[in-house]
């Protein structure tokens, strides 16, 4: 029996696919039948970025342990993280030379 409940969240981060890096923005988590994972039913996760249409789009089939298992690890390494860690933004990358003098 599928609950058709799902969480949708708003993220910021990247993820990889076809196509090479995409920012994520989105977020779906949801039980249902998967299409790939050989189960009756999975917990599925979608991250994606709808702006950039269906290239950028992740898709995850966990059974239940898994998923519990990837969620404890996720928040047992947030929370080894040394305060403020992560509060400091990432070092804005510098651009590459093109060789055109402005």
């Amino acid at each position: 029996m599928c609950t058709y409940q799902t969480a949708r969240l708003t993220l910021e981060g990247s993820g990889r696919g076809r196509q090479g890096w995409f920012p994520l923005t989105d977020a779906s988590v949801y039980v249902d039948h998967p299409v790939h994972f050989p189960a009756g039913h999975a917990l599925m996760i979608d991250l994606l970025n709808p702006s950039r249409g269906p290239e950028a789009r992740m898709a995850v089939e966990l059974d239940a342990p898994s998923a519990r298992a990837l969620a404890e690890s996720i928040l047992a390494s947030l929370d080894a993280v040394p305060p403020g860690l992560l509060d400091v933004p990432a070092p804005v990358p510098a651009q590459a030379d093109t060789g055109d003098a402005a």
